[in-house]
């Protein structure tokens, strides 16, 4: 009976804390006289709970505290008016076009293309291709001439001439053709010869990726146009996508415009490198050792997760014939060359899980323009359009060359109410469409001036239709209202935020150097040693150079005594390096003195190392940690600044509210 009676007490009392969960609409704060519900509160907690963990008391109420504080640097910014700044407004405005189009797609359309995207995402295409460059605005004579010029190169295409032979000749698409070096300004670069490397959806403009993926492999498109001119492709090869790829490299650099035995050189050093992984050689430790991108060096050569189309073509081949964990000979491409360690990929997932992912794409892609034609058509629907023929043919007879030359005057059509379309309540008069002609106009060279006013009102139509619907989208669609209101107070923010904490740490040196000043104990060098590194490449002059270094250590004196006795072969590294910085250094004792030689053993040089002092541990100088103390700067100005906000808005936290709010979640 006992453990009954404790069983419905309990029982009543979960019952009674699930009784009193929160009203989402109950105020859970106000801020400087702004309410806050608890929903608003918790739809921007969700969105920002980016890694997806579970809710907890603990998260709500750290939250609360970062969200005080963004209401706050909102609010303050709203006060200072920056919400009227010129270059506000067009910033948001410039979000808002972005964050509006997913709203004008037909889900029809859009469903058929989705499929499309995901179909051809299953496939990696290798392609090259000639470009001859023709506006999309051109007129039919023109097009008609490039089009005529392409297909010549075509049918020589057709009969046998090289491909890549042909594109460097006659593309207009100037990375096919070398990049000739100019002195002081850029190297030599090869050109591509028209091989535009592995892609997959998306990677190219919509018309381009469909010849692409519609032309088989070793076969030559018909021309085909896009806003770039038109183009002729041909497919190298299609392969089952590699999705996104992990892989370490050991990279060997050689020039652009190296010369045979240069290239020899470096293909000796790659090979030298590989046999010794080869024999046994941790594939980390020759990273470390020999690798010149000393940029992924420090992560074992790991380089970022990257697409097809996001690396050099040879790179690509290598790796699609990898299996996780091998590591290939040396593959050489326009930078040099590569031992490639394949970590792994991520294949493309089903239709289901890439979705999400093509739609946002989709709704950025020029081939959403076939969902648009259908969205316009739905527009004019529910918005009971009505054109009124006569009145444009009328005002299209009377129009005179000007048009065309691109000098039409909208002055006398300024009085003109004459309708010429309706949308909902709203009216499109004469004068509308006459000042949208002067702002859009072009001379055209083959067009008379009414069939160029017909082509600039189906234009007019469009936009207008578009400008109304976008219109109505807060009204009809409240997730549009909120993400509006999470941009507005985003922008201003960080407007806010650079003025108040990120420029103004970084103009305020007075500033800056007194909390040095008072930090500087939390920056601090380990023991270094100050030291000269010494790196002979020639062999005949190793004794002579070892000789002169064991008589001198001023580091001037020791340049002139080189440049005296025509010592070409030796690179000078000066400078004060911490344990682990250098890997001569830490062969050394660490103390003043002469030490070497070294063996270089993949470029095959001889190193020698001067210590000239062992400098103790010791603060950082602000320019020596300007960037970290700077930050750190930044962070107690942040700081600060809130504190004052906090002591000039009220700001109260329906207490009650909260508690319930977290109560619906665990500890």
């Amino acid at each position: 009976m006992k453990h009954l009676i404790l069983f419905l007490s309990f029982f009543l009392f979960i019952w009674g804390v699930q009784a009193q969960k929160v009203n989402q609409k109950s105020v859970l704060m106000t801020i400087a006289d702004e309410k806050v519900s608890t929903q608003e509160f918790m739809d921007v907690f969700t969105k920002n709970n980016i890694q997806n963990e579970v809710i907890d008391k603990k998260s709500l109420e750290e939250y609360l505290d970062l969200y005080i504080n963004f209401k706050l640097k909102v609010k303050e910014a709203e006060n200072l008016q920056l919400d009227t700044n010129k270059a506000f407004i067009q910033e948001l405005d410039g979000y808002r076009k972005q964050l509006a189009k997913p709203y004008f797609t037909d889900e029809s359309v859009s469903e058929a293309l989705l499929q499309e995207a995901w179909q051809r995402k299953q496939q990696d295409i290798r392609a090259s291709h000639i470009l001859l460059m023709l506006d999309k605005n051109a007129a039919p004579k023109d097009t008609l001439e490039v089009y005529n010029r392409i297909m010549k190169i075509r049918e020589r295409a057709i009969r046998g001439e090289d491909f890549g032979a042909l594109a460097a000749e006659t593309s207009e698409d100037p990375s096919a053709k070398d990049r000739e070096a100019i002195p002081n300004q850029r190297s030599f670069r090869p050109g591509n010869k028209g091989d535009l490397g592995y892609f997959s959806v998306f990677d190219m403009v919509y018309p381009f990726e469909t010849g692409a993926y519609t032309t088989p492999v070793g076969e030559i498109s018909m021309p085909l146009r896009s806003e770039f001119g038109y183009h002729l492709i041909k497919v190298t090869e299609k392969t089952p996508a590699s999705g996104l790829t992990e892989a370490a490299h050991i990279y060997i650099s050689v020039n652009p415009d190296a010369e045979g035995a240069e290239i020899a050189e470096k293909a000796e050093k790659a090979q030298f490198i590989y046999e010794k992984i080869q024999a046994g050689m941790k594939f980390e430790e020759a990273v470390k050792e020999y690798s010149d991108d000393r940029g992924s060096a420090t992560r074992d050569g790991l380089l970022t997760k990257f697409a097809v189309n996001r690396i050099v073509p040879e790179f690509v081949a290598a790796i699609k014939k990898m299996e996780p964990g091998q590591i290939s000979a040396p593959v050489r491409t326009v930078y040099g060359f590569h031992i490639i360690k394949l970590i792994g990929s991520e294949k493309p997932g089903t239709f289901e899980e890439e979705a999400p992912k093509l739609k946002e794409k989709l709704a950025k892609d020029s081939r959403s323009q076939k969902s648009e034609d259908a969205v316009i058509t739905q527009i004019k629907a529910d918005a009971k359009f009505k054109s009124n023929v006569d009145n444009l043919n009328t005002f299209t007879a009377g129009l005179d060359s000007t048009l065309a030359a691109g000098k039409f005057d909208a002055t006398p059509y300024q009085n003109s109410s004459t309708p010429l379309f309706q949308l909902g309540k709203q009216k499109f008069t004469v004068k509308d469409f006459a000042n949208y002609i002067a702002s859009k106009q072009a001379v055209q060279q083959k067009t008379t001036s009414e069939a160029y006013a017909l082509k600039l009102y189906q234009d007019f139509v469009k936009e207008s239709c578009l400008k109304y619907e976008d219109s109505q989208l807060e009204k009809k669609h409240p997730e549009f209202a909120a993400l509006m209101k999470e941009y507005h107070d985003g922008i201003l923010l960080f407007d806010l935020m650079d003025k108040k904490v990120w420029t103004k740490a970084i103009k305020d040196t007075i500033g800056l150097a007194a909390f040095h000043e008072a930090h500087k104990m939390d920056y601090m060098w380990n023991e270094r040693a100050e030291a000269q590194i010494f790196t002979i490449t020639n062999k005949a002059e190793t004794a002579q150079v070892a000789q002169i270094l064991s008589q001198i250590s001023d580091l001037t004196t020791v340049r002139s005594r080189f440049e005296s006795d025509s010592l070409k072969s030796v690179r000078i590294q000066p400078g004060k390096f911490e344990k682990n910085d250098n890997k001569y250094i830490d062969l050394c004792d660490w103390k003043s003195g002469l030490y070497g030689p070294f063996e270089a053993d993949a470029d095959k040089a001889t190193i020698y190392v001067q210590i000239l002092n062992i400098l103790p541990s010791q603060p950082k100088a602000l320019d020596e940690a300007k960037g970290l103390i700077t930050s750190d700067y930044q962070n107690y100005l942040e700081k600060e600044w809130v504190k004052e906000l906090r002591a000039k808005y009220t700001v109260d936290v329906n207490t009650k509210n909260f508690e319930l709010l977290k109560a619906q979640y665990p500890q």
